[in-house]
């Protein structure tokens, strides 16, 4: 299992300046039978669980002073600048209890509606709700699009395959992911430029004769 180390913290606001500058990572420990604890991590180890486990893989945390604990990375708040992770909040997981978590789709796969019929996938869900005790929650699932053979083709929920122990909570029925037919190219009628020249110097001609006439009623 992945670990982090942790310690806990009691710098707070304008001070966690300095705690990042040092290369660490303020953090919050939370859950349903957990006392909220304010804690601090290595910035670099973090990141590197962080990149392995994301937001559905169970991780161990070792806090001094508290002991080691089950928790899910529950929440990342990133820099809009820089992009780098500036807080962490840690989900105690309740041993014995199952958890709903939303757990990311993978599509693999040809499918011959895009590769011979010219159809566009259209990636309807890209994650889906589950739930499961801890232990059996996938990274991500794998969603293969190699059936979508005609534009009437489509991939539900139901055709997800599940590991052992984890229940899709969306309905059975909901779309993942569909074949669009290609768009029929609209058929341009060719201008002709003569004729436009030819209304154009009738048009001038015209106006030309009006002007005349309203020369001689005058």
């Amino acid at each position: 299992m992945l670990t982090i180390s942790a310690r806990k913290r009691d710098l707070f606001g304008k001070r966690l300046k300095k705690e990042r500058k040092d290369g660490n990572l303020p953090a919050v420990l939370y859950g349903p039978k957990e006392e909220t604890s304010s804690i601090t991590i290595p910035a670099q180890e973090f990141d590197n669980v962080w990149r392995k486990a994301g937001e559905t893989t169970v991780v161990s945390l070792r806090v001094e002073g508290i002991g080691e604990k089950d928790v899910m990375i529950h929440d990342v708040a990133v820099d809009p600048v820089r992009g780098n992770p500036i807080h962490v909040d840690f989900y105690a997981i309740e041993k014995g209890k199952k958890i709903t978590v939303e757990v990311p789709l993978v599509f693999i796969g040809v499918a011959h509606a895009v590769k011979e019929l010219g159809g566009t996938l259209v990636k309807v869900l890209h994650e889906i709700e589950i739930e499961a005790f801890p232990k059996n929650i996938p990274h991500e699932l794998t969603v293969d699009i190699s059936s979508l053979s005609s534009f009437d083709s489509h991939i539900a929920v139901k055709d997800i395959l599940l590991p052992e122990g984890v229940e899709a909570l969306e309905k059975q029925d909901e779309i993942v992911a569909s074949i669009a037919s290609p768009r029929e190219e609209e058929e341009t009628a060719p201008v002709d430029f003569s004729q436009v020249e030819v209304e154009k110097k009738g048009k001038q001609e015209e106006a030309k004769e009006n002007e005349s006439v309203e020369g001689k009623s005058e």
